[in-house]
């Protein structure tokens, strides 16, 4: 029955892709969900006290004067940068406010609290204590990273009213009233990516040369392995900290923020209710831009003939073979990201009911199951309160294009 039901919601998510295609992109934060438009992102946090923080800002395209980062191959690797330095933006607005300071009187006893107001569900009798949120134990991991760069895809919304409850912010907190700021979130994206590096450049190269032996020796098979390694640390990885309580609930906001996707695509109104009726799985899910990147590594690293510059420069075997083989391959993750964007988000998002495209984006679905959870219906106001946002700008700027396009042709029309 279990099973059934796996198969069902995999089967669902390409069964039910709307007919509605969007362009909004997503991200689960810590108690939050990110929305990002044409012209602006929104923030939308679940504070301690139980209501909805909302945060715009207004994106600026740079497309008029680097046209060419929009070139198709390019294109990929400048959206992968972009959302990662979006992403820690809002995961910075988050933490502040997910974990902000109240008073005293109001302040629950422990984190075990906070869980039990939010969802209404939770008896905090009989569960640990957990300890409270740490910059230095919690914030400074790179496991907040994971949903940045897992819950891209692209969406656009029909809206409803913002609820009572939600509170608008044009601007974000002043500096003075933020107890941490930049500097921990440099620091923290930082060791992200150095860590990162690690765990998915060098810990595989290593491992690889001490099964297969010297890189060009079999070029063919230790890229391979490398690569069969590096998927098997990236599922690992996710499954680890998939475990910890703070990761579970940002999994289950990435399923309320699916579920408010696959509610516009199919042109209903967004409510908590609509919602929940689709599945958490979503064919164009930044989980399978993951995947395709480590599975199309595996290619380029194959076709480029490093083997033969090793031979050329004559480097000795060793700790200098393999310093250089790892740096070659972290000059090549532009190449590869602006590959996996081109057959993810280009042509598989264009065409899902391909066949192929079916079989190409398998992986990533699959993996959606450890990135996605059930959410519960706070997490999906959150998502619909930061959509809204972010299509109240796009109604905007949609009407003032409209005034500006009648103004020209009346003009035009008084002129002739």
């Amino acid at each position: 029955m279990a099973s059934d039901k796996k198969k069902s919601e995999s089967a669902r998510a390409f069964a039910e892709d709307g007919a509605c295609k969007t362009h909004v992109g997503g991200q689960a934060l810590i108690e939050g969900v990110m929305m990002r438009g044409r012209y602006n992102w929104a923030v939308a946090v679940r504070e301690p006290a139980g209501g909805i923080y909302l945060e715009e800002h207004d994106l600026a395209s740079g497309k008029d004067k680097n046209g060419w980062l929009y070139w198709p191959f390019v294109r990929g690797c400048r959206a992968f940068v972009e959302s990662l330095m979006l992403g820690f933006q809002a995961l910075e607005i988050a933490a502040l406010h997910a974990f902000g300071e109240e008073d005293e009187e109001e302040k629950p006893a422990d984190r075990n609290e906070l869980v039990a107001e939010r969802e209404g569900a939770r008896a905090v009798e009989g569960e640990a204590a957990s300890s409270a949120f740490s910059w230095k134990e919690d914030f400074g991991r790179p496991d907040t990273m994971i949903d940045a760069l897992g819950a891209q895809r692209t969406l656009e919304v029909v809206t409803e009213p913002a609820p009572d409850q939600v509170v608008q912010a044009a601007k974000p907190k002043e500096e003075e009233e933020a107890e941490f700021g930049h500097r921990e979130m440099v620091f923290s994206m930082v060791l992200g990516l150095v860590l990162g590096v690690v765990l998915f450049v060098v810990a595989p190269a290593v491992l690889t040369n001490l099964i297969v032996g010297e890189y060009d020796e079999n070029t063919l098979a230790w890229n391979i392995v490398d690569g069969v390694i590096r998927v098997g640390v990236f599922v690992f990885y996710i499954w680890i900290i998939g475990r910890m309580e703070e990761i579970k609930r940002m999994f289950s906001y990435h399923g309320a923020e699916h579920k408010t996707i696959h509610c516009f695509e199919h042109g209903l109104p967004l409510t908590v209710e609509n919602a929940r009726s689709f599945p958490r799985l979503h064919v164009r899910c930044g989980t399978a831009f993951l995947i395709m990147v480590m599975l199309i590594a595996i290619l380029v690293y194959t076709l480029v003939p490093l083997d033969r510059l090793i031979l050329a420069l004559g480097v000795p075997d060793g700790a200098v073979k393999l310093i250089l083989v790892m740096l070659v391959r972290i000059a090549l993750m532009p190449v590869i990201a602006g590959i996996s964007y081109e057959i993810t988000v280009k042509w598989a998002g264009s065409h899902p009911d391909n066949p192929l495209v079916k079989v190409v984006l398998w992986p990533g679905m699959q993996m959606q199951r450890l990135t996605t959870k059930e959410p519960d219906d706070g997490m999906i106001e959150c998502a619909i309160a930061s959509m809204e946002a972010v299509l109240a700008r796009e109604d905007a700027e949609a009407a003032k294009a409209q005034a500006l396009s009648q103004a020209s042709e009346a003009k035009a029309s008084a002129a002739a």
